[in-house]
C-alpha cells in the first residue's frame, strides 16, 4: 500500500511539471498569467514530492519509542 502511495505521489508531482515546461515553451512565462501558473504549478508538485519524501523516510524508520527509558518500555 505505501508503494502505491509513493507512486502516486511521484506521479502527480511530475505533472505540474510538464504544465511548468509547456507554459516556457508556449511563451507565456512572461505574462502575469504564466508567472502565477507557474507558482501554483511549482506549489503543487512541492506538496507531492514532500509527500514521497515523507514516505520514504517514515519507511526506514524502526517501529516502535524512539527514546529509550520511556514508560512503555518498563513493565
Amino acid at each position: 500500500m505505501l508503494a502505491v502511495m509513493l507512486l502516486i505521489s511521484i506521479v502527480l508531482g511530475l505533472i505540474p511539471l510538464a504544465g511548468i515546461a509547456w507554459v516556457v515553451v508556449s511563451g507565456t512565462m512572461t505574462t502575469v498569467d504564466g508567472l502565477f501558473e507557474i507558482l501554483i504549478m511549482l506549489s503543487l508538485s512541492a506538496v507531492f514530492f514532500l509527500n514521497a519524501f515523507w514516505e520514504l523516510r517514515g519507511k526506514n524508520k524502526p517501529a516502535g519509542p524512539s527514546k529509550p527509558g520511556s514508560p512503555s518500555d518498563e513493565g
